[in-house]
């Protein structure tokens, strides 16, 4: 009996109740995965990535097994329909993860503080001015000191007009200073000393998930085919781009309906939302489609699979 390792976290509960049913025909079928692939003519690895929740088992398949095992088939199939539906759930889930994660991104960018600046340490803060007391101390005078008023009225205006002028200096070198400090790095400064892109790429590892490589110029020039399979007619290709840091799944030759998933195989690299992106040939003029970018940390990071509407699916890896 084969002995079956557990389903992933984050599989969805329908998608995963029916590959237990497919888990328990195999077990009660005694026959081993490889007795299963040469029975049902659909490869080995294929089957493990149905049986480990990886992929979904195309209808064909899941018709293929209930010949082999003795199963009635439309109750299988029925089966294969819910959890159809919950594989394109949590298709769906992935695109809206992917989104929202760039759209926080984009608001913790916009909403980052400005710097605080150094508050001002001019003479203006000290409020009123000496001098000010010394006309109502002349005001206090006794009459018999009136004759002295002139004198000290002098006094005391070319004191008050000393303490302006010492009051304007101060101003004017308590402005001049903080220029003259070395001001603290603001952070578009700093960001500029970190490396930057090539012309025309606009993201690189975690920055990339999720988003449409050729509309972030990942692809073209900059990325490069690192293991392809042919499925009937369609190519499956694995298309990595060192500069990105980032990897995506492409079909080619393919029919509507097709579907295209990538997977981050290597320990390094996404977080758990961002390890799957998938992509489907929607429009019948259409004769290929790519996957959003999963991030790499280097060529043999990703695997991508593809099934086929006419039921024939495979992987490259």
């Amino acid at each position: 009996m084969p002995r079956w390792k557990a389903l992933p976290e984050e599989l969805d509960p329908g998608l995963a109740e029916f590959v237990e049913e497919l888990r328990r025909l195999v077990d009660r079928s005694g026959l081993s995965v490889a007795a299963v692939a040469d029975r049902t003519g659909y490869g080995r690895a294929s089957w493990e990535r149905y049986l480990g929740g990886r992929l979904l088992a195309p209808k064909g398949a899941v018709l293929a097994l209930a010949e082999v095992t003795g199963t009635d088939p439309d109750r299988l199939t029925a089966g294969w329909e819910l959890a159809e539906r919950a594989w394109r759930r949590s298709e769906t889930r992935q695109d809206t993860t992917g989104e929202a994660l760039r759209i926080a991104q984009d608001r913790r960018a916009s909403t980052a503080p400005a710097p605080a600046r150094a508050p001002g340490t001019g003479a203006r803060a000290g409020g009123r001015l000496p001098g000010d007391a010394v006309p109502q101390g002349a005001r206090d005078r006794a009459p018999g000191d009136r004759w002295r008023r002139p004198a000290v009225l002098l006094t005391a205006l070319a004191g008050t007009l000393a303490v302006v002028l010492g009051a304007v200096w101060l101003t004017s070198d308590g402005e001049r200073r903080p220029e003259a400090r070395p001001r603290a790095k603001t952070p578009a400064a700093a960001a500029s000393t970190a490396p930057s892109l090539p012309a025309g790429v606009r993201c690189a590892g975690d920055d990339c998930v999720g988003k449409d490589p050729e509309r972030m110029g990942c692809g073209g020039a900059r990325a490069r085919t690192t293991t392809s399979v042919t499925v009937g007619t369609t190519l499956v290709e694995v298309r990595y781009s060192e500069v990105c840091s980032a990897a995506w799944g492409r079909i080619v030759r393919a029919a509507r309906g097709d579907r295209v998933t990538v997977r981050v195989v290597a320990p390094a690299g996404a977080t758990a939302q961002g390890r799957v992106q998938h992509g489907f040939v929607r429009d019948a003029a259409d004769t290929d489609a790519y996957t959003p970018m999963v991030r790499v940390g280097g060529a043999g990071g990703a695997e991508v699979c593809a099934v086929l509407a006419s039921g024939l699916d495979g992987c490259a890896e």
